[in-house]
C-alpha cells in the first residue's frame, strides 16, 4: 500500500471547489491517457460507481472506484468524500475534503492509498512520487478550470 497526501488552498469558495473536484468525467481531461465514465445514475452520493480507464489500446485498464462517503460541504462542516478503489489492477482508496480556512481561501486535501496488483512493495516508494506528481496535477488542472 502506497499512501500520499496532497494540500492546496484555492481562492474558489468551498462549494466551487468542491463541485469542480467531484465532477468525476473532467478527471478524464487533466489526468493523461484517461477517460472517467460514470456508471450510476446521477446525482452523484453513496453508492455512485466511476470507471477510469487508463491506457492505450490493449495496454488499458479500469480503474473502478465506489463512493462510500459522500457529505458536501454545509454551513455545519467541511466537504468530504471518499472512494474506495475495486479495480483488478488497482486497488485502495481516496479521499476528497474542501473547507475553508480562517483567513479566507478553500483548503483542499486529498488522501490516497494505492496498491497496484503484482506489483512488489519494493516499488511503493516511486509509486508514491508517481501519484503524488499525477494526483497533484489533476487537483490543480480541476482547480484552474471552470
Amino acid at each position: 500500500m502506497t499512501l500520499f497526501q496532497l494540500e492546496r488552498t484555492t481562492p474558489l469558495p468551498v462549494a466551487e471547489a468542491w463541485r469542480r473536484l467531484t465532477e468525476w468525467r473532467r478527471h478524464g481531461e487533466v489526468v493523461p491517457l484517461t477517460r472517467v465514465t460514470v456508471a450510476t445514475p446521477p446525482p452523484t452520493g453513496e453508492g455512485t460507481v466511476i470507471v477510469a480507464r487508463t491506457g492505450l489500446g490493449p495496454l488499458s485498464f479500469d480503474d473502478r472506484m465506489e463512493v462510500t462517503e459522500w457529505h458536501p460541504p454545509s454551513v455545519d462542516g467541511p466537504g468530504r468524500c471518499r472512494l474506495v478503489k475495486r479495480g483488478r489492477v488497482v486497488r485502495g482508496w481516496a479521499e476528497i475534503e474542501v473547507r475553508p480556512t480562517p483567513d479566507g481561501p478553500t483548503r483542499v486535501l486529498w488522501r490516497e492509498d494505492l496498491t497496484v496488483r503484482s506489483l512488489p512493495s519494493l516499488f511503493d516508494p516511486l509509486l508514491r512520487t508517481a501519484g503524488h506528481r499525477m494526483f497533484g496535477r489533476a487537483v490543480d488542472g480541476l482547480l484552474r478550470r471552470a
